[in-house]
């Protein structure tokens, strides 16, 4: 068995039984004792989603979720057996979240799917991490979800198999999305510099030594996309862009079926 990387923090990592116990419920939660309201696994994963969300997964400890919920370490064992299995809640938690509405027709369905999934790993980078292999966590939440995105291009001219295809393709986009902007925004928050000012410092050294002749294509479409975006790239302009050609091809599929 391959050993575990201590910086990797996938879900579905833990052991099987335990984590579907804990993601359906399945076992019997202890009541809490004491003055103080019970613990519970719902509550456990909210004070570890906070910290999550605030310092990412490698910060993520049993210690320091006891710490935020002012309660010993180990009686958060009495509830979630490890960290592993933690995340697999706490992922499937976040995936109770997303509800995009539902729209008539299945361009305008997939397009508040991706959205609303943009804007949840917006909320929650480190959901991307968990997200890093095809081995997720097989919670409630997280099936439901699976199954609102199939209904989504239910009964359009598609195979089950294609329908499967198009749901994770979609996935896959937006997760890359997702890293791009949540990368854009950390280097700003990170340098203390915007995008602007990084070009206006660069630009002018740029121009001392690019030769627009040797390069006219980038140099007429560069400066097209610098004075729109006055950046390098921007990740909502990309997204809508993307995302438009990816339905694009979706919609090609369907039309030249039919034809």
């Amino acid at each position: 068995m391959a050993k575990k990387s201590a910086d990797k923090h996938y879900g579905g990592r833990g052991d099987p039984a335990r984590s579907m116990a804990l993601l359906w419920r399945t076992g019997t939660e202890p009541r809490g004792r004491g003055p103080k309201p019970g613990l519970t696994v719902d509550r456990i994963a909210a004070a570890a989603i906070e910290l999550a969300d605030a310092e990412g997964l490698a910060a993520l400890s049993m210690r320091r979720v006891a710490e935020k919920l002012g309660v010993g370490t180990m009686s958060l064992y009495t509830y979630v057996p490890a960290k592993a299995e933690l995340v697999d809640v706490m992922f499937d938690l976040v995936c109770g979240e997303i509800a995009p509405p539902w729209a008539d027709t299945w361009r305008e369905r997939l397009e508040l799917i991706a959205r609303a999934n943009l804007e949840t790993y917006r909320r929650h980078p480190w959901m991307l991490t968990v997200m890093a292999n095809s081995r997720p966590p097989l919670g409630p939440n997280s099936i439901a979800n699976y199954d609102r995105d199939l209904r989504a291009v239910e009964g359009i001219g598609l195979s089950d198999l294609e329908m499967d295809s198009v749901v994770a393709m979609l996935g896959v986009y937006v997760q890359g999305a997702a890293r791009t902007a949540i990368e854009a925004a950390s280097s700003e928050r990170d340098t203390g510099q915007s995008d602007l000012e990084w070009w206006e410092a660069y630009a002018p050294l740029l121009e001392k030594v690019f030769d627009p002749e040797k390069y006219p294509t980038a140099a007429r479409v560069g400066a097209v996309a610098g004075e729109t975006y006055e950046s390098a790239y921007d990740p909502e302009q990309g997204f809508r862009f993307g995302l438009a050609r990816l339905l694009d091809g979706v919609e090609a599929l369907i039309r030249n079926r039919n034809a």
